[in-house]
C-alpha cells in the first residue's frame, strides 16, 4: 500500500491549455517523486488524486 503525500505545501500548476475563464480544469503538482498529485482547480481545498507518475505520463501522452 502507497501512502498519500503530505499536500498542504505542494505547489499546483494548471494546464496551458486552461483559459482564464475558470472552465473545467485540472492542476498537477510536480513536486513529488514518483506520483502526481491532480485536484480540480474549481475546489483547491478539495481532495486530490495521486497517481503513480508512470500512470499519469500514459494518460497525458495518450491525449496527444
Amino acid at each position: 500500500m502507497t501512502h498519500s503525500p503530505e499536500l498542504s505545501n505542494a505547489h499546483w500548476r494548471r494546464s496551458s491549455y486552461s483559459n482564464s475563464n475558470g472552465g473545467e480544469c485540472v492542476e498537477i503538482s510536480d513536486d513529488f517523486p514518483g506520483v502526481v498529485p491532480v485536484r480540480d482547480s474549481k475546489n483547491p481545498a478539495g481532495p486530490a488524486l495521486v497517481v503513480q507518475a508512470a500512470a499519469w505520463g500514459a494518460f497525458v501522452s495518450s491525449l496527444k
